[in-house]
């Protein structure tokens, strides 16, 4: 029998979105994944397993080939940069958006920007455009407290309903990006196993329209 394929997947929001989708396709952990500490899991169809991994190593894992398959955020892959891997479809779910926020009410300051975020690619891409000159400082949490005590200026952040950021005496200032969770592949697993993930895909596809 061929080796089962790999999807990656991480845990979290996405995740919770992300197995009844899955399930659409038909195919579903054989492990309760709230309580379940293993990292590799079978699943109802001998022909795929899961990997449980942190969200932002996912496009690593697909790109060199530790995972065929995997599901991430297009903050994520934006970040990562795509290298190695196809991005196949967009699942349309767990939606935000990437934007700047900085104080409520407070001008920014004429010389250079200091940025937190834990995305200093994107951010530094999106600065330069604007021929705006940045320090990055790079976080990976509690991103609303940078400006709150004076680290940064601003911070580069998802933003889903921005009641975070209201609670904390920011506002969501210019927008980025638009981000969804995207289903990437392997591209040597793309030419080498074909068929298998070209059906898998099809069963993705048919549970993202339906």
């Amino acid at each position: 029998m061929p080796e089962p394929l790999t999807i990656a997947l991480a845990k979290g929001r996405i995740l919770d979105e992300t197995l009844p989708l899955l399930a659409r396709a038909g195919i579903e952990p054989a492990d309760d994944l709230a309580s379940s500490r293993r990292l590799v899991i079978a699943t109802n169809r001998d022909d795929v397993r899961l990997v449980l991994i942190r969200s932002a190593d996912v496009p690593t894992y697909v790109q060199y080939g530790a995972a065929d398959l995997g599901v991430a955020g297009k903050d994520v892959l934006a970040e990562h940069g795509g290298n190695g891997l196809y991005e196949r479809v967009d699942l349309k779910i767990a939606p935000c958006r990437m934007m700047t926020a900085g104080i409520d009410g407070r001008p920014l300051p004429r010389h250079r920007l200091r940025v937190a975020t834990k995305y200093p690619r994107i951010t530094e891409r999106f600065f330069h455009r604007q021929g705006r000159q940045v320090e990055l400082i790079k976080l990976y949490g509690s991103m609303e407290l940078a400006p709150m005590v004076g680290l940064a200026d601003l911070i580069v952040d998802l933003v889903d309903t921005g009641n975070t950021l209201k609670a904390n005496g920011l506002a969501p200032l210019e927008h980025i990006m638009d981000v969804s969770t995207r289903l990437i592949i392997n591209r040597a697993a793309q030419k080498m196993k074909h068929r298998a993930i070209t059906a898998l895909v099809e069963r993705v596809e048919a549970a993202v329209a339906g």
